[in-house]
């Protein structure tokens, strides 16, 4: 991978890693169209840190009341009736199913689960279950509104976005508004509950970067520092956009991304692995 190709995917990571339209995907069709190799599986993951310092940073106040309020609640009963303990508490228990997937089916997501059919599939499959999710869901709980079994549900369907092309923020905030939340508050819960995620699965994958002709850890830390500066820009426009808007445009992104994957194969344009 040359500096132009790092970039390249670096802006692509900042931009599709929290919109519900699959980062990791993004990460394997445009090297595909573009005749690049594909990057692979550790470096789609460190990649993702730098997203999550983006995260990390926009919403620094919020993790630090998360955290304060958890680590006091440990000794103080009278903090464990607040919302931030309480959110703090849905965030790990919301952790555990993907973390316990992502171990044990760690060969298959790195290698078989990067088929192009695959993704072609999810893509359109998930795009057509947030569009059941838009017009089902009745978005009338806040963040504040978040209970145990939310954060449960929620932390299941984060795990499918083991796959790509089903997306992380997809699941999530597909099945946040089947469980009735406003757009804004599944969207900034499934910030929220990436942090974790993506931290643990880019620590596990940093030893294998640069391994069997992967891309150098030179390369991927300027992808990670792009995905960062324009991850940062992404998380205020999606808020911004969801308080006025539905997922429509991006129901019907990935649809079409997925038709015309579909096509691209079919035809022998690009192969699928």
């Amino acid at each position: 991978m040359n500096v132009g190709e790092a970039a390249a995917l670096g802006v692509v990571q900042g931009l599709t890693e929290f919109l519900p339209v699959s980062s990791s995907a993004h990460l394997r069709i445009v090297p595909a169209l573009a005749g690049w190799k594909d990057p692979g599986s550790a470096f789609t993951a460190v990649v993702q840190l730098g997203t999550m310092l983006a995260v990390v940073i926009y919403f620094w106040r919020e993790i630090v009341h998360l955290v304060a309020a958890w680590v006091r609640g440990i000794f103080d009963r009278s903090v464990r009736h607040t919302a931030e303990y309480r959110m703090a508490w849905y965030v790990i228990f919301a952790t555990i199913p993907i973390s316990i997937l992502g171990l044990a089916f760690n060969h298959q997501i790195n290698h078989g689960a990067r088929n192009l059919w695959l993704i072609a599939s999810t893509m359109t499959f998930v795009g057509l279950i947030l569009l059941l999710a838009e017009r089902v869901g009745h978005r009338d709980r806040g963040e504040d509104d978040l209970r145990l079994r939310d954060g449960l549900l929620i932390g299941v369907a984060q795990s499918a976005a083991l796959v790509p092309g089903v997306s992380r923020s997809g699941a999530t905030i597909t099945a946040g508004l089947f469980r009735g939340l406003e757009r804004t508050a599944a969207a900034r819960f499934s910030f929220l509950l990436s942090i974790p995620a993506v931290v643990l699965s880019g620590g596990y994958e940093l030893k294998d970067v640069g391994k069997s002709g992967g891309p150098g850890m030179g390369v991927t830390g300027l992808a990670a520092v792009l995905a960062f500066i324009v991850g940062i820009a992404s998380i205020h426009w999606l808020l911004r956009y969801l308080t006025r808007h539905s997922t429509g445009v991006f129901v019907a992104y990935r649809v079409v991304l997925g038709v015309v994957l579909f096509a691209l194969l079919a035809n022998g344009t690009i192969t699928a692995t």
